[in-house]
């Protein structure tokens, strides 16, 4: 019997086939969902590699989960199967300063990590908005990155060496603990953003950076979205690259000021949230270049007077997924149609477009997110009982979706395909999606590795 097995391996209390947790493990932040079989909660790679293997014997699907804090079904059991609850992997296994790197279990929380490096100088810049949730290997499989991106990159310039569970079983070591390396495929980076669909990820050696003496947050007001994308673009091709650089459009500022009336940030058509960080020398020139080449565009600019105010600043910035709440009581967030990304100078014409289609469908659109690497996030809420505006959510994603593939971007900047987005894949990358494919196929034959994630089981 396949529970006997399965508890063989990890023990009696580590096995679930309870409806209760098969209702837990069936969905993630997102619209997807689907049943497990099982629940696994294995603690070391040798567990993870006995159950894999034990999969691939029986040709059951199985699915490497965090914390389910993904927004785009990355970690739901679409075909059934086995989910691996990673999180019992937490350990933070080495700090190693002199080598600018740590060594963590795939279940670490993103937060916990920088508290841990905080006292040694150092931080692991991917910063997602979800960072007190959300585990590293599942930021890992995703490529996820977040608010500093702009100067600092996304999480796949941090990973160094992957320990992974291929599909049968076996285990490698992806890459190694220099900074850098130049021999044979790059294998670390393949699994990197590959959602758990070529291997499981069941320890990483990240790359640490020191933490930059001081930051300063300078706050920029706007008639319209579309200005403050267009500062964005002056900003940037000014040599200037700041370590954040935030939109919040008026519907989103007037959203927090509903959540919060204690908000310090100005009523205006958008605000960029633009922060420069380095030496004292470094963050004044920086700050000043901005002011200068947003002079005659923004309304208003202003700089936080201290560390405390930048932090509540950006503690605005953070409470926005929350927030969407008020804009509408009898309305729920559905995270669909955003998460895109377009090039630097397509912002202002992206802007633009959301708004039209936000007319044209006949749906409320918020416009905010990381816009100084061109990641839009465009929020849209719905009564979730009407099928009427599920029918207008869905046209307006379709829309936005193919109107950044059309501008030369992305459907996703760093939450991932998933099976949200999949049926994209193909528009995205038609001559680079059947090589993904063969990849698929060459890793994980039987397709049992979180099958129907990312278009490539086709």
């Amino acid at each position: 019997m396949l529970l006997n097995r399965l508890k063989e391996i990890v023990g009696d209390k580590n096995v679930s086939n309870s409806a209760s947790d098969i209702c837990c493990y069936s969905s993630d932040a997102s619209q997807v969902k689907g049943r497990p079989e099982y629940v696994v909660r294995p603690h070391n790679s040798e567990q993870v590699s006995k159950l894999v293997k034990l999969a691939s014997e029986i040709e059951m699907p199985v699915v490497a989960r965090g914390a389910a804090s993904g927004l785009a079904g990355g970690a739901v059991p679409v075909c059934g199967g086995i989910v691996l609850d990673m999180s019992g992997m937490d350990e933070i296994l080495d700090i190693d300063i002199d080598n600018l790197q740590v060594t963590i279990g795939p279940g670490v929380v993103h937060s916990r990590l920088n508290e841990t490096l905080k006292p040694h100088g150092f931080f692991f810049p991917p910063d997602p908005g979800s960072t007190a949730m959300c585990t590293l290997a599942g930021l890992i499989a995703n490529n996820g990155s977040g608010m500093r991106s702009v100067k600092y990159g996304t999480t796949k310039r941090y990973v160094l060496d992957l320990e992974v569970v291929l599909a049968d079983g076996s285990i490698i070591r992806t890459g190694s603990r220099t900074l850098k390396m130049a021999s044979g495929y790059d294998l670390t980076s393949l699994m990197v953003g590959s959602e758990g669909t070529l291997g499981i990820i069941t320890e990483a050696v990240l790359r640490i950076h020191p933490l930059p003496r001081t930051r300063l947050v300078i706050l920029l007001s706007f008639d319209s979205a579309e200005k403050a994308g267009a500062a964005v673009v002056r900003i940037l091709s000014s040599g200037t690259i700041p370590s954040a650089c935030e939109i919040l459009d008026s519907t989103t500022i007037r959203t927090l000021k509903s959540y919060d009336p204690s908000l310090d940030i100005p009523d205006a058509g958008a605000i960029l949230m633009v922060e420069v960080d380095g030496s004292q020398g470094e963050v004044s020139e920086a700050s000043e270049m901005v002011k200068k080449v947003c002079e005659g565009i923004a309304d208003d600019i202003r700089a936080a007077r201290d560390e405390e105010e930048s932090d509540r600043i950006w503690a605005a910035r953070r409470i926005v997924g929350a927030a969407i709440s008020r804009l509408d009581p009898l309305r729920n967030r559905v995270y669909v149609g955003e998460d895109i990304g377009v090039p630097i100078k397509e912002i202002p014409e992206m802007i633009k477009n959301v708004h039209r289609i936000s007319d044209e469908v006949g749906i409320p659109i918020m416009i905010y997110g990381h816009i100084g690497d061109g990641n839009l996030h465009t929020g849209m809420s719905i009564d979730m009982l009407s099928e009427e505006e599920w029918e207008k959510l869905h046209r307006a994603a379709d829309l936005i979706y193919r109107k950044a593939i059309e501008l030369g971007g992305t459907v996703s900047a760093e939450h991932g395909i998933g099976g949200a987005r999949a049926n994209y894949m193909e528009l995205e990358h038609p001559t680079s999606l059947p090589v993904m494919s063969l990849i698929k196929k060459a890793l994980d034959p039987k397709g049992i590795l979180n099958p129907g994630k990312l278009g490539v089981d086709k």
